[in-house]
């Protein structure tokens, strides 16, 4: 389906200040350091968008369903201010990094730009469907842009640039206030388990919570974590950091079919049989829908989720509260590693005859004046990923502070997905064997043994020192405090 954002693309003068050096573009910015409202990034990006030659030809932008109403405003205004118009395609959120490829290897060439989950940019890179900002960046971004993105680990690939983050998926919890809070409740954990019934700290926690509150009988279940497919590895890979351990070892070596691995799986297993029966069905929106009947202890989710549960037709609004995704005991004391998991990131296409002005383009919306009035779209998908979004009241109105307090501590500190070439081999085969063993298929052992061997398999197919480098650099990416912590199996 396309939808116009805007309808005559106008032809763009040249502008007489063509001659800017890098040089003077750092003139441009001196407010820039404290000025979180300063619109000098997004009046830069115009001007320089006027200086090039369109012809009359607009932009064109492949985009996830639901991520519409964000992108909007920084087409209106880009439009408003540039005279170039911004073409949308949409497409089904499961299948944007799919199409993408597609799309370059079919020759058709149908879009400037695209927004792909940010685990994504590997594959895409490898297919040669998207190509390096690295240059733009040098010649138009400031020094101090990043400086208040919590995270941006996953624009980067090979040294490269290759993105701009645009929305904060990090993974949280989500817990039933009048479950939790509720006193008798409380006063049968604590005499059950000897501990509080309080936002649990460690996964053995949360499922003792979760098997605590699972009474079919009653109608009421312990949790709605997914277990469908395609989400699986997402709680498998937290479960697995948080017992202290790198899933691969420094020249490759798969680690997931360790001790540690298996323990994890065994405790997903067990889980399970206290989450909600649709937890094996239902998909991401589905989820949301689901949760919203108040009768299910916990969920985890992303801002998005809260977008949802805390809007005015919500059941749920007003009666949750939030955790990070729980952590583990290692060396006695608890260990927590947040995850990034999920994400939308502006790119630019190899097939753009345009690529400076479709660059330009991802400046301007990624700015902090441009990616507030995103965020601050209820119906759209991007959740703050800056400083300045958690301080915009719009923002606070939509989410709630007590939820961005959570997320934002989360997001600075998340451990990334794993951004190295063929990162959707790796978790599709991690996603089949972990499906596999939960639906009582095959051992837990022996399910992530055929993972890891699968592992080898795909690292054998490729350029392995080149490999090991990613790893490396993406092991160096992780917060230095989770970084410490982890090791690799002896």
């Amino acid at each position: 389906m396309k939808e116009s954002a805007t309808i005559r693309p106008n032809k763009i003068r040249r502008n007489m200040l063509a001659g800017l050096t890098a040089g003077a573009v750092a003139t441009l910015f001196p407010a820039m350091l404290n000025g979180r409202a300063n619109p000098a990034v997004k009046n830069y990006a115009v001007k320089k968008v006027k200086e090039l030659s369109t012809d009359g030809h607009g932009l064109r932008i492949l985009i996830p369903h639901g991520c519409l109403d964000n992108i909007k405003p920084v087409i209106d205004e880009f439009t408003q201010f540039t005279g170039v118009s911004v073409d949308v395609t949409e497409a089904p959120v499961d299948a944007i990094n799919a199409q993408i490829t597609l799309d370059t290897i079919s020759g058709n060439n149908s879009y400037d730009l695209a927004l792909p989950a940010t685990f994504g940019i590997p594959d895409l890179v490898s297919s040669k469907a998207i190509i390096p900002l690295s240059k733009y960046a040098k010649k138009h971004e400031p020094a101090d842009f990043r400086d208040s993105v919590a995270y941006s680990t996953g624009d980067r690939f090979d040294d490269e640039l290759y993105g701009y983050q645009t929305d904060g998926d990090t993974y949280l919890m989500f817990y039933n206030k009048d479950f939790l809070e509720n006193s008798d409740e409380q006063h049968r954990y604590e005499d059950l388990h000897g501990e509080l019934l309080v936002i649990p700290k460690t996964w053995d926690e949360l499922d003792r919570q979760m098997a605590f509150f699972q009474r079919k009988d009653a109608g009421k279940f312990g949790g709605l974590l997914f277990r469908t497919p395609g989400y699986l590895a997402w709680e498998w890979w937290v479960r697995f950091h948080a017992k202290g351990y790198w899933p691969l070892s420094k020249t490759l070596e798969p680690q997931i079919d360790s001790d540690a691995g298996v323990e994890a799986l065994e405790q997903m297993i067990e889980a399970t049989q206290y989450l909600a029966p649709e937890s094996s069905s239902v998909g991401l929106f589905e989820n949301w829908e689901r949760y919203s009947r108040g009768d299910i202890y916990c969920n985890i989710g992303w801002g998005g989720t809260q977008k949802y549960l805390n809007s005015n037709t919500s059941a749920m609004r007003g009666r949750m509260v939030y955790g990070p995704t729980p952590g583990g005991i290692v060396d006695n004391t608890l260990f927590t590693t947040p995850y990034f998991n999920w994400g939308w990131n502006y790119v630019v296409t190899s097939s753009s005859t345009q690529p400076e002005l479709a660059y330009l383009f991802a400046l301007f919306a990624s700015t902090p004046e441009m990616s507030t009035k995103s965020v601050q779209k209820s119906e759209g998908f991007f959740d703050p990923f800056r400083a300045e979004h958690y301080e915009d009241p719009e923002i606070q109105r939509i989410y709630s502070k007590e939820f961005l307090a959570v997320h934002k501590a989360s997001l600075e500190s998340s451990i990334p997905d794993l951004y190295i070439a063929d990162q959707s081999r790796y978790f599709q085969a991690l996603n089949l064997w972990l499906d596999q063993a939960i639906t009582g298929q095959v051992k837990p052992r022996e399910a992530l043994k055929r993972a890891a061997q699968e592992w080898n398999l795909i690292q054998g197919s490729g350029n392995h020192s080149k490999q090991v480098n990613r790893w490396l650099d993406l092991r160096a990416g992780y917060p230095e405090s989770i970084r410490e912590r982890l090791r690799d199996i002896s």
